[in-house]
């Protein structure tokens, strides 16, 4: 044997890794997951609170619409048994109403304008019941007439990241 060669055994890497190396592996990887799932919840409710947003956007802007045309004449004036519109507010009965559509005046084809193509799911309850308000109504009742459509608001007890509940946005 040559002096300054090395024994057999200790040429030959070892494969593998070391239980120290395993269990510091493993301590990371934990540490990453649980920062990360918080963020994805949150996430999750930034999403929805937008979704949110915009839902009650569309619906309200359709309200307005529905009124603006009910108070130019563009809707029907004649009292029948068409029950979409409030005739003493000019708003919608409901949220149905504004999916059949409402009378258009002066048109002898009876065409109905049509304001939402449907009712929209609430990204918070998951369903397509709203909470409605009356014109009649104050702002913070949380029983409405139910005389017509004034503005609509989620049914979720939930309270958003701003801190306002989600009836209230």
């Amino acid at each position: 044997m040559r002096a300054n060669a090395m024994p057999m055994h200790r040429l030959r890497r070892q494969a593998g890794v070391t239980l120290l190396e395993l269990m510091v592996t493993t301590t990371l990887v934990i540490v990453l997951a649980s920062v990360a799932m918080p963020l994805s919840r949150a996430s999750e409710k930034r999403k929805n609170e937008a979704a949110l947003r915009a839902t009650l956007r569309e619906m309200r802007k359709a309200i307005d619409r529905f009124k603006t045309d009910w108070d130019a004449k563009r809707l029907s004036h004649v009292e029948s048994d068409d029950d979409t519109v409030n005739v003493d507010t000019g708003y919608p009965v409901s949220l149905q109403a504004m999916v059949l559509g409402a009378p258009a005046a002066n048109r002898p084809d009876k065409k109905r304008i049509k304001y939402l193509r449907r009712i929209p799911i609430d990204p918070m309850t998951r369903s397509t019941e709203w909470g409605t308000r009356c014109y009649e109504d104050d702002p913070d009742s949380p029983i409405s007439c139910s005389d017509d459509v004034y503005d609509v608001f989620s049914l979720s007890e939930g309270v958003g990241i701003n801190g306002v509940p989600y009836r209230e946005w």
